[in-house]
């Protein structure tokens, strides 16, 4: 049996489309025949229902996974705070324990054929004092996947996100350009911009470009994916 796929999805800022696009490569990795499982390790606003914590992302991979992993292992950091991840902690008395999510992915990857890791917010948020969501990827091991928020200053954005991903010795498995405002002007040639520079310096293929959906879905969303092109770029670096 082959080695279970995995992935890391982070982006330039928040509020970008992170789960938006993590959720159509679930449905697109689940339409070519795989079992397809989620992870979001670090979760910052939940609240209780039916006895149980939920998160609004974490519930979103989910429904679009064919796979559904613990929520132990999903999340093993459920956060009550809609704050950023090191604040939330610190209000619960919680420590992000990088050691923790490596251990519930190491469970993760033995119960499907492709896991999808969605990070927080984006690359550089911090966990605690000393680590941030760079250093979680970087003991992960995984190829990255970039998802660009497609509005004012997204070049400048996406270059400097590539720029640190590289420099954690992280390949980058592929750039998505998610259209997160419908009104950008200029829009095509910004993407243009993009996928000259992070091709040409990093070798990181355009992926596809996600239309501005509401609202939001995943399966419409996976059409505009090149998933094909994806698993091939990462069953090579697993070779």
């Amino acid at each position: 049996m082959s080695r279970a796929l995995s992935l890391f999805v982070t982006g330039t800022d928040t509020e970008i489309g992170k789960t938006l696009v993590s959720a159509a490569l679930l449905r697109g990795f689940a339409r070519d025949g795989l079992r397809a499982a989620a992870m979001k390790p670090v979760a910052a606003g939940a609240s209780m229902a039916d006895g149980v914590l939920h998160n609004e992302d974490a519930d979103q991979l989910d429904a679009a996974a064919n796979v559904l992993l613990p929520p132990d292992i999903r999340t093993p950091f459920m956060l009550k705070e809609p704050a950023a991840p090191h604040i939330a902690a610190v209000q619960e008395n919680v420590t992000l324990d990088i050691t923790r999510i490596v251990d519930a992915h190491h469970a993760a990857v033995q119960m499907a054929d492709v896991v999808v890791v969605e990070g927080v917010g984006g690359f550089r948020v911090p966990l605690t004092d000393a680590h941030d969501t760079a250093d979680l990827a970087v003991a992960l091991n995984l190829p990255v996947v970039l998802v660009v928020g497609m509005r004012l200053g997204c070049i400048s954005h996406a270059l400097l996100t590539a720029e640190a991903i590289v420099a954690r010795g992280l390949p980058i498995a592929g750039w998505v350009a998610n259209r997160v405002d419908p009104a950008m002007q200029f829009a095509d040639e910004n993407i243009a911009a993009i996928r000259e520079r992070l091709d040409r310096q990093y070798r990181a293929p355009l992926l596809g470009s996600v239309p501005h959906l509401s609202p939001a879905s995943p399966d419409i969303a996976a059409t505009h994916l090149d998933t094909a092109r994806l698993l091939q770029t990462l069953r090579a670096a697993q070779r």
